[in-house]
């Protein structure tokens, strides 16, 4: 008999419960990976002042043109850098997030930031993109890939008592470390991510095991130089301290997408699979990826989204055209997300 996961509602750790879904990508950086979803659009409030004010300098007539030649040197070097400071605040991606960060990824070896939002470096909550690096400390542990994991009844109840998204995995289902990781990064199962940290982690008890493996999150978060990053659990649903930034979140989306089997995982549309089920049955599940970029957008490579209610929509997002890869982030942004990563990329490929 089959089960299939089916998405009902938003929470905090940002995606549906059920039949919900992340998305993927491809290969390290180049032929194959990085896209997740994306961020809100709609104009900064400074790009349009930015707007007003270019068309004031430019439009002065003759007057105008004769009273600046009567300047002082240095009225007239400010005035140089006030139009250079409106050219480049025009030349930029017209989105409603602040926080929000575009990287050039290359081929993987070398990067560029392309462009930063206002507020790129201010660590805010960052919902189910958190469940990156729980797939990145387990990836670690390539051998255990094939590794089999029973599902306990208390992975279902966490879901249950946090509200968190689902893979709406059965108790007693036996999956592989590799099904778990579709679980938990295409339908942004927290049942999933908590199965994996407790398998991943040291200690005698769960709850031990789980605060283990978010130990070795925050050591490979230092480890990746994200000084502006701190994790407090495994999925995004945060106990007070769970925050990163956007340019933060977009160094660790490019590491992620050179694992080749992450990349191989977020760029499903829809991911179907078995497992033994505890009745001695195949159980069979159906994961839907939320990211809409892998649908909409040419050249998308898919990674991830998160929703919660102080978290806002949040986007990791990844394309690759004319053999350049671009990764994106979007955090705190509202339901144009996916407007605004489509607005990103575009400029980005067109710099």
């Amino acid at each position: 008999m089959g089960s299939h996961a089916r998405p009902n509602r938003i929470h905090r750790t940002g995606v549906r419960i059920a039949m919900v879904a992340l998305v993927g990508a491809a290969l390290p950086i180049s032929a194959g990976g990085l896209a997740e979803a994306a961020t809100p659009g709609a104009t900064h409030s400074a790009d349009e002042n930015g707007q007003q004010g270019s068309g004031a300098t430019t439009t002065g007539g003759r007057n105008q043109h004769a009273s600046q030649q009567s300047q002082s040197p240095q009225a007239g070097q400010h005035t140089a850098r006030h139009r250079a400071a409106v050219a480049q605040d025009q030349d930029a991606p017209r989105i409603n997030a602040d926080h929000a960060f575009l990287l050039d990824a290359r081929d993987g070896s070398q990067e560029r930031e392309l462009w930063a939002g206002a507020k790129a470096d201010e660590s805010v909550p960052m919902a189910s993109t958190t469940k990156i690096m729980t797939a990145v400390v387990v990836l670690k542990h390539p051998e255990w890939l094939d590794r089999q994991i029973t599902v306990k009844q208390e992975y279902r109840d966490y879901v249950q008592k946090v509200g968190a998204s689902t893979a709406d995995l059965q108790t007693g289902d036996t999956l592989t470390v590799r099904q778990l990781l579709h679980a938990m990064l295409i339908p942004s199962g927290a049942d999933a991510a908590r199965a994996l940290a407790d398998n991943f982690g040291s200690g005698d008890t769960e709850d031990a095991r789980i605060a283990d493996f978010v130990n070795q999150m925050n050591a490979e978060a230092q480890q990746l130089g994200m000084t502006g990053t701190h994790f407090d659990g495994v999925d995004g649903f945060t106990h007070g301290n769970n925050h990163s930034t956007a340019r933060d979140l977009a160094k660790l989306g490019q590491r992620a997408m050179l694992q080749p089997v992450f990349a191989d995982v977020v760029k499903n549309k829809q991911f179907k699979t078995e497992a033994p089920a505890a009745n001695g049955h195949t159980r069979y599940y159906t994961w839907v990826n939320t990211n809409e970029l892998l649908s909409t957008y040419d050249g998308a490579l898919g990674v991830k989204t998160g929703t919660g209610p102080e978290d806002g929509y949040c986007l990791v997002f990844a394309a690759e055209r004319d053999n350049r890869t671009l990764i994106g982030v979007i955090l705190k942004d509202d339901q144009g997300r996916f407007d605004d990563a489509t607005k990103m990329l575009d400029w980005g490929f067109a710099h």
